[in-house]
């Protein structure tokens, strides 16, 4: 009984483990996509005042 509750212990660390690995492969994600869509945003504003500018 105790070793099928360390056995369970060490499963859940494990699965603990995976899960946050995949959170924060997610997060990464997310981030370059914000950063990605800040940064066309930006171009498109700076290209709108260059040519009201004209």
């Amino acid at each position: 009984m105790v070793n099928d509750d360390k056995e369970t212990k060490a499963r859940n660390r494990e699965i603990a483990r995976n899960e946050s690995e995949r959170q924060i492969i997610g997060d990464i994600r997310v981030s370059a996509w914000a950063i990605g869509i800040a940064v066309i945003a930006a171009l498109v504003v700076v290209t709108w005042i260059l040519i009201q500018n004209r």
